[in-house]
């Protein structure tokens, strides 16, 4: 009998965090690191010319810890949730395409080995059946994989654009130029200019839970 594959899921740590030099994101405790506050870490000088900040000295950066983001920001743990009951209709889907399969094929097997057919033809009938009923449950597992990985997409774009949104407003808000991913962009970091707790808290504060 032909295996039915299925969309497995992870995790969200495959969703993509939004780095750039007009953006930011966030990170978990600092290992007991001090931590400063906004204010004591912009130490360059910069001066408001209308809406626009101008940077005098060195950028500022800062840098997040991506996957304490991921794991302590609401709407992605929610998600997380959802992703795990998709999983499992999937897994709960294939185990019962395949037990219906089978057991036509043990009632086929069955009339065989008790020569319970009275024609060629009412045994070509019962394996036309059986092989409609495989692609039929072909058909409807790779539909729900297809409608699952979408589902996937769509909320991992929700995540990105929730978090790029965050950032380019609390970079602006605090003059700050660039924020880097913890793991991605260097070998050591500071751990005074990790922002991430700041982020999560942020981001959590306005989000609104998902209906489920």
């Amino acid at each position: 009998m032909k295996k039915f594959s299925f969309f497995a899921i992870a995790s969200l740590s495959l969703f993509a965090v939004y780095t750039s030099t007009t953006g930011c994101s966030s990170s978990a405790d600092n290992d007991g690191a001090d931590s400063l506050t906004v204010d004591e870490l912009n130490v360059d000088t910069f001066v408001s010319e209308g809406d626009t900040i101008v940077t005098v000295g060195a950028p500022r950066i800062r840098f997040i810890d991506e996957d304490s983001l991921l794991a302590n920001y609401n709407l992605a743990k929610d998600f997380q949730e959802l992703i795990t009951r998709s999983q499992s209709k999937l897994v709960s889907a294939q185990q019962s395409r395949e037990n219906e399969l089978a057991q036509l094929g043990q009632q086929i097997e069955t009339k065989m080995r008790n020569q319970s057919y009275t024609s060629e033809q009412e045994y070509n009938a019962d394996l036309q059946r059986a092989q409609k009923k495989q692609q039929d449950a072909q058909n409807y597992l790779a539909n729900l994989q297809r409608t699952t990985e979408q589902e996937v997409m769509q909320m991992q774009a929700q995540i990105t654009d929730s978090i790029e949104a965050y950032l380019k407003s609390y970079c602006k808000a605090n003059g700050i130029d660039a924020v880097l991913k913890k793991n991605a962009a260097a070998f050591y970091f500071d751990p005074r200019f990790d922002v991430t707790n700041q982020v999560i808290q942020g981001l959590n504060a306005r989000y609104n839970k998902v209906q489920k």
